[in-house]
């Protein structure tokens, strides 16, 4: 079965890029070649460590990729693309159904609202925090941090 994928352009000018999606990590997905980071968001790292509240340690980066993969599934998902980041990759606000997924994540406890981009998922990561949902169950260090930390190393 060959994936689908097609780029349109809305009436509000903003291309759109629709199929099935495969998961990169848990702030990136790829459709049909087209590498996408979500926006406003950004999710650990797979080699990133938390700790839960009893202070064992465990792959924070790699939970959240599968939470994102559990979410999509098989389904076709379409991004609106906002622009490009250094990277070359495109930068969307994603959807599976009516479900903005960026703000699924960080609802979820699995990423967080990236405030030097967008304070877009805020609120959605002051409840999950409030709530104790994902990583906020447990310590983590803020990716943005983590990946300062690893290139001073």
């Amino acid at each position: 079965m060959a994936l689908a994928v097609a780029m349109s352009v809305p009436a509000a000018g903003k291309p759109m890029i629709t199929g099935l999606a495969s998961v990169i990590d848990g702030d990136t997905i790829e459709i049909n070649g087209t590498r996408i980071r979500l926006y406003g968001i950004d999710a650990p790292e797979g080699g990133q460590l938390c700790a839960h509240a009893n202070g064992a340690l465990w792959k924070g980066g790699d939970e959240s990729t599968l939470a994102l993969i559990r979410q999509l599934g098989r389904s076709q998902v379409r991004c609106e693309a906002k622009g490009q980041d250094r990277y070359r990759r495109t930068i969307a606000i994603c959807f599976k159904g009516g479900v903005d997924i960026n703000q699924w994540m960080v609802a979820g406890g699995w990423a967080m609202a990236f405030r030097r981009y967008s304070l877009a998922y805020v609120p959605a990561e002051d409840r999950a925090q409030k709530a104790k949902l994902g990583l906020w169950a447990g310590t983590f260090q803020m990716p943005w941090d983590w990946r300062a930390a690893k290139r001073r190393r």
